[in-house]
């Protein structure tokens, strides 16, 4: 099973055009469903065949996966990667029956992230020292952030040849390796012009720039840390963090969340879904529809503007 697995995370990285972070997804959960399966026929994971995966095991996992109180989204995603792989499988041979075929999966909760209001980010964005080089590359991680909507993995991955600062374009690469073009506004420009002063003491004399496993990595990162190498995506969400608890106590304010304010605050002031959607590179408007939410007074407010007979009695 471990060389069915490589193989097949080698297709979806080759024929599917994964991310890294997808592929790891996909192999954490399908890895947890067949060290269970191991667990519950007293073999070790390399010992398994195929024809282990029997529907019995599938809602055994999902048991275990309902008292380790795991969240219904998650187990969701984990049923449905279990599902790519067994239809991998069948396709390529290794398996005739479909053990997932009777799996009833949880329905998704249908919650809204952790937003800002617009007064609020305003005040994350005063939070970081621009006195200190490293406060100002804070701001403008915040400020690009915020302008453009982007995921933490393409702001964690863009290098500075990704940026047009004199059209305020920059280019990122999203999920399943579809690339756009997203603007951002003159305060992200004017915060990342100022940071690329600093980057470039901060890098001089540093040589070719590393991983943080010191391996040499092509393009020059535009985000790096005190030691010049490329700031982590786990860094950023922990800078992020700990300024919004400088202002606020409400939790769950992550870089996910500053793209769902990113989308809301279009939305208030009167962006179309249809453009929300291009901007935050979703396939499908049915995405957006979730990401995004008008506040129950704005929808009254429009109402009343808009309706012909609204402020009419009846």
């Amino acid at each position: 099973m471990k060389t069915v697995l490589k193989e097949f995370l080698a297709y979806l990285r080759l024929n599917r055009n994964a991310s890294a972070h997808t592929i790891r997804a996909y192999e954490s959960d399908i890895s947890q469903y067949l060290i269970l399966v191991g667990k519950l026929t007293d073999r070790w994971v390399s010992e398994l065949t195929p024809a282990d995966l029997q529907p019995d095991t599938v809602r055994a996992h999902i048991a275990e996966l309902g008292r380790a109180d795991e969240a219904r989204s998650s187990v969701a995603r984990k049923v449905s990667a279990l599902r790519t792989f067994v239809r991998y499988l069948r396709r390529e041979g290794h398996l005739e029956h479909d053990p997932t075929s009777l799996t009833v999966a949880p329905r998704r909760e249908q919650t809204l992230p952790a937003h800002l209001s617009e007064v609020e980010m305003e005040r994350l964005l005063e939070q970081p020292d621009a006195t200190q080089p490293l406060g100002r590359r804070d701001r403008a991680i915040l400020e690009l952030f915020y302008a453009s909507g982007l995921r933490l993995s393409e702001l964690e991955s863009l290098d500075i040849d990704s940026l047009d600062l004199r059209a305020r374009m920059v280019r990122v690469m999203g999920k399943g390796r579809k690339e756009r073009i997203v603007p951002f506004n003159q305060a992200a420009e004017r915060a990342i012009r100022e940071w690329l002063k600093d980057r470039a003491a901060m890098t001089l004399g540093r040589g070719p720039t590393t991983d943080t496993r010191g391996r040499r990595v092509h393009g020059e990162p535009l985000f790096v840390n005190h030691r010049g190498t490329r700031l982590t995506g786990r860094s950023v969400d922990r800078l992020l963090r700990k300024y919004v608890a400088q202002f606020t106590p409400q939790r769950g304010i992550s870089p996910h969340a500053l793209r769902h304010s990113f989308a809301t605050h279009l939305l208030q002031r009167g962006a179309d879904l249809r453009t929300i959607q291009e901007l935050l590179g979703h396939s499908q408007v049915s995405t957006t529809q979730r990401y995004t939410h008008v506040n129950a007074a704005q929808l009254i407010d429009v109402y009343r503007k808009a309706h012909p007979r609204s402020g009419r009695q009846s």
